[in-house]
């Protein structure tokens, strides 16, 4: 068909998306084609878009200009939420030959062979495939391995919820979920690659056992995937990537707490601390529940590290909302927060709705937040010396340090040192760098 062609990829937004980005590359190595790096000559790049943000939209369009600079005469190929949202848009951005929507990306060698195939390419506006996102009710699992230390499987994709700020029902479609014998298939192809941690991925993982073999009958429940997931040998660590609050049941949290391999990490997703903006977003809880899951993590692990994603600026918060939501957090036992500043996506309620926060105030509050977000984090670091962890090194050589994490994600450095990459080491926490990381001691021999 093609003499051996040459396939790069970038990927914006979520581990989910890596984890796709991921499985479509392997389909492309295993049709002949050679994966290179994005900052390479290719014949093909492919950018799996995200649409969360408007920054992630705006980013394309450079990273487009990026990939024509290196080759112009390459084909590049938009897939993910923002070509299943706004197809026509990217098409028609000078330099994209291909839109790809939610059901069609998983068959992109196909489109590419044909477009390989014809005798001469005409430039213009790309080619558009892409569904109804009601045909997007079949599943298709996938995992990536960003580097030699973790891998990102999922689990689980589209969703039910109803927010009013968010497109991922628009653009991944219904909640569906993989098969659980399926999930521990690729565990254990994961584990047989000397990968010592997975994280568990999805659009709204805790919704797991729903549109199994495309309908809606609970086969399993989120409970059973990670009692069964805790049993695959070779796997030394288990983390849940993002888990909303009313799904994170007490079985969970204690089954994490009893676990071999399930790590005392949870992210979970707040949003507003003002019931009456968490009415507005459509969320399924109020802030109390919010509350309650915090506490029962922190009783049987109160060395647990609890993440939060947090909205500032949702049309109709108050000063007096933000600070609601501000002391709310303050007064919490978390870990840290990912702070995101609301923006306008188009067909969503949220959107049309009054009382739109004018961008120098979500900006304001935004900052405030982040700042709060390093004062918790100094904090539960800091409770976290004098202990012993364990800490998995990764890969990279930054400016001399190798870097880790321990089981409860603090982040830790030592001298760079390749003989410890994907390595465990128990080692005692002792002081805090002046760039918030954590020096150590080693406790005792390799883990």
């Amino acid at each position: 068909m093609h003499s051996r062609k040459k396939v790069a990829f970038y990927t914006l937004g979520c581990k989910l998306n890596f984890s796709e980005t991921s499985t479509i590359a392997r389909g492309f190595e295993g049709e002949g084609f050679d994966r290179v790096d994005f900052s390479e000559n290719a014949d093909i790049y492919v950018i799996n878009t995200c649409s969360v943000t408007e920054n992630a939209d705006k980013r394309f369009k450079t990273i487009v200009k990026q990939a024509q600079k290196i080759n112009p005469e390459a084909f590049v190929a938009a897939i993910g939420c923002y070509a299943q949202l706004k197809p026509e848009e990217l098409a028609a951005i000078d330099g994209v030959d291909l839109v790809l929507g939610a059901t069609e990306k998983f068959k992109i060698t196909g489109y590419i062979n044909d477009l390989l195939s014809r005798p001469e390419r005409s430039r213009g506006m790309g080619e558009v495939h892409s569904c109804e996102i009601e045909d997007a009710d079949f599943y298709v699992g996938s995992y990536a391995i960003g580097d030699r230390t973790r891998a990102f499987l999922k689990v689980q994709d589209g969703c039910d919820y109803k927010c009013t700020y968010c497109t991922i029902p628009l653009a991944r479609g219904i909640s569906r979920s993989d098969t659980v014998d399926n999930v521990i298939k690729n565990a254990t192809e994961i584990a047989a690659q000397n990968i010592k941690e997975i994280v568990l991925t999805g659009v709204n993982i805790g919704d797991y056992g729903k549109g199994e073999f495309g309908n809606k009958k609970h086969e399993h429940t989120f409970l059973d995937l990670v009692t069964e997931l805790d049993k695959v040998d070779g796997i030394e660590r288990l983390r849940i990537s993002s888990i909303e609050p009313n799904l994170l049941k007490n079985e969970t949290i204690e089954l994490v707490s009893k676990s071999r391999a399930f790590v005392p990490h949870f992210h979970i997703p707040l949003q507003s601390g003002s019931n009456k903006i968490l009415g507005l977003m459509k969320r399924r809880y109020q802030r109390e529940l919010y509350v309650d899951r915090v506490a029962k993590i922190k009783e049987i692990m109160p060395h647990a590290c609890i993440g939060v994603d947090v909205i500032v600026g949702f049309p109709g918060e108050t000063d007096d909302d933000f600070l609601e939501t501000y002391n709310f957090l303050n007064e919490l036992d978390i870990s840290y927060l990912h702070v995101f500043t609301y923006s306008e996506r188009a067909n969503t309620e949220a959107a049309l709705m009054d009382g739109v926060v004018p961008k120098k105030i979500r900006s304001k509050r935004s900052k405030m937040l982040r700042g709060l977000s390093a004062k918790k984090r100094r904090a539960f670091y800091e409770s976290q010396l004098g202990k012993t962890r364990t800490v998995l090194f990764e890969g990279e050589n930054k400016e001399g340090y190798i870097h880790g994490f321990t089981e409860n994600y603090v982040k830790v450095k030592a001298p760079w040192n390749p003989e410890m990459v994907n390595t465990l080491h128990q080692v005692e926490l002792t002081k805090i760098d002046e760039d918030g990381m954590v020096r150590f001691e080693y406790a005792f021999a390799k883990a």
